[in-house]
């Protein structure tokens, strides 16, 4: 990106703006796909903590931090700067998990579902996508409901419906 820059400089003092239009517009693509990349690793962490979860039917006060943490940085980084509009629309999550996160939290998964008892293969097979992408989509359409402020109560409160919530709430083991 520092040549980008350097380069920016340069065509706006020589007067060549359409050049320094087109280096804007790769700067704002470029921004754009760190910012995506950044959104699926916590889409990520989401997914494997919900996978966890419903292979072992428990949650941890560890797994629950991760699941709020990524809500919570997924909420803050998807919300562009004008404060009104989103990276990623809410019609858009499921796609995306289907298409480009999914498998590779399964993948992930397997090393920490049962302390690594299964396989990618063996774990693919165990896991009900549908539900943990519905219950993915339940936890991102809180970021689209409730502020930053409100947001981590909300959440806490959806944790106790899944598998092992109620225990996890009561602090149970």
């Amino acid at each position: 990106m520092t040549q980008e820059l350097i380069d920016l400089k340069k065509s706006i003092l020589e007067g060549r703006y359409a050049d320094a239009l087109a280096i804007v517009d790769e700067l704002e693509g470029m921004s754009k796909k760190a910012i995506l990349r950044q959104i699926k690793s916590f889409l990520r962490i989401l997914l494997i903590h919900l996978i966890k979860n419903q292979v072992e039917k428990r949650l941890t006060n560890s797994w629950a931090a991760s699941i709020r943490n990524s809500i919570r940085e997924i909420k803050e980084v998807n919300l562009k700067d004008n404060q009104t509009s989103y990276y990623i629309n809410s019609n858009e999550w499921e796609k995306i998990i289907e298409d480009q996160v999914i498998e590779d939290a399964i993948a992930d998964a397997s090393e920490e579902v049962m302390n690594g008892a299964y396989n990618q293969f063996q774990l693919a097979e165990m896991v009900d996508r549908n539900q943990i992408i519905q219950t993915a989509l339940k936890f991102l359409a809180l970021t689209y409901s409730y502020s930053a402020k409100e947001l981590p109560a909300v959440v806490a409160e959806n944790l106790t419906q899944l598998p092992g919530g109620e225990d996890w709430k009561a602090g149970r083991r």
